[in-house]
């Protein structure tokens, strides 16, 4: 089951309203007394319904739930429309400016922190979940891909797993570097993280800005699972393919 309400983000655009998509799994109406981990997501609008996604495809991510019986709970939430780098400057953990696309003021603090602050209050609150850091994770991709990453390194109190599914690391880089090295986490922390091998192309040296975050990443004794994935697009299409292997690193777990 997949409910959808509106909420906005203050800070970030005011009054205006943006969609929370919430899957609850089956199991929860089953027994009312079970709890289950939650997965917060970017780019709500492109997880679970080709109706509302961007280009017409979504991660089809109910329906892999439902088939699997993942139990899990999974929070996406709308990523800002606004056609003047909306989505951008909320994705984004770096002020930074690029010759095409301009100034970009990151404003991923003040999007983790409504996350932190509001979203996950009332996530905890209306549905039954097991709010606590060892049963909260973080997934998206592309921009989502690193916020993800942003938000498992910097709220690391909140968040124990990541999924940073063709992550944007491509600019800032040097500050992205600092920001890892700086990070302070516990040694329990796990990443998933992949990229397609279609896409090293489209941004210069990718394949060694990859290779350079998941040296740092283990270099802090990160958890890290990464995969380049064969043949792998940056789309909607292909991130569905790799939601078994992300939900597999994100749910693992070895007594």
């Amino acid at each position: 089951m997949v409910e959808k309400w509106s909420t906005t983000i203050p800070k970030l655009t005011g009054r205006e309203p943006r969609k929370v998509y919430v899957y609850v799994p089956d199991a929860a109406r089953a027994d009312p007394e079970a709890r289950f981990p939650v997965m917060y997501m970017f780019d709500g609008h492109n997880v679970f319904f080709d109706t509302d996604a961007t280009y017409g495809k979504s991660w089809g991510m109910k329906e892999f739930m439902d088939e699997s019986e993942t139990p899990m709970i999974i929070v996406a939430v709308d990523c800002n429309h606004n056609p003047n780098n909306g989505r951008l400057s909320e994705y984004s953990p770096f002020t930074f400016e690029d010759p095409k696309l301009g100034f970009i003021r990151g404003r991923g603090r003040t999007t983790m922190d409504w996350f932190v602050h509001s979203l996950k209050p009332m996530i905890d609150r209306k549905y039954p979940t097991l709010p606590d850091r060892e049963t909260t994770f973080v997934a998206g991709s592309s921009m989502g891909g690193l916020m993800s990453l942003y938000a498992v390194l910097q709220y690391n109190e909140v968040f124990s797993r990541a999924a940073c599914l063709s992550p944007s690391i491509w600019f800032a880089t040097r500050r992205l570097d600092r920001f890892i090295r700086d990070a302070e986490i516990a040694p329990d922390t796990v990443i998933y993280m992949d990229y397609g091998s279609r896409e090293m192309g489209h941004h210069e040296n990718m394949r060694k800005q990859f290779a350079a975050v998941t040296s740092r990443l283990l270099e802090k004794q990160v958890l890290l699972t990464s995969r380049i994935v064969p043949n792998g697009d940056h789309c909607e299409a292909c991130w569905e393919e790799q939601i078994p292997f992300f939900i597999n690193t994100l749910m693992y777990s070895r007594s």
